[in-house]
């Protein structure tokens, strides 16, 4: 019982996470930010690479495939913006990337040790 409490009281915490999320969306637009060239161009070239749609034929996908998909995923998408807004300046290419993506590419990199 004393779980179902817990899971009950993260519940209501992911609600007001999402509340506070949907507060923020229409404060929060694009952040220019620079990137090395050769960081810019590999994630142009996840943006360009054909994959199969979805997780692999192995069964279900456990939680650390899955989350390395979601970093693949969030990479590619950088890589679009850097194909449709990037400009290159000196060694760095800069790019107004959407917060979500900026703020994706941050919690991977506090997530290494």
């Amino acid at each position: 019982m004393r779980d179902e409490e817990q899971y009950d009281r993260y519940r209501a915490d992911a609600r007001v996470l999402t509340a506070i999320g949907a507060c923020l969306t229409p404060q929060l637009g694009r952040v220019t930010v620079r990137l090395p060239h050769e960081l810019a161009e590999a994630a142009v070239a996840a943006w360009q690479r054909d994959e199969p749609a979805g997780p692999g034929s192995g069964g279900p996908e456990s939680a650390g495939p899955h989350a390395l998909r979601d970093h693949a995923a969030e990479l590619a998408l950088i890589g679009l913006a850097i194909s449709e807004r990037g400009r290159r300046e000196g060694a760095d290419v800069v790019v107004d990337l959407d917060i979500a993506a900026a703020g994706a590419a941050v919690r991977v990199a506090e997530q290494e040790p």
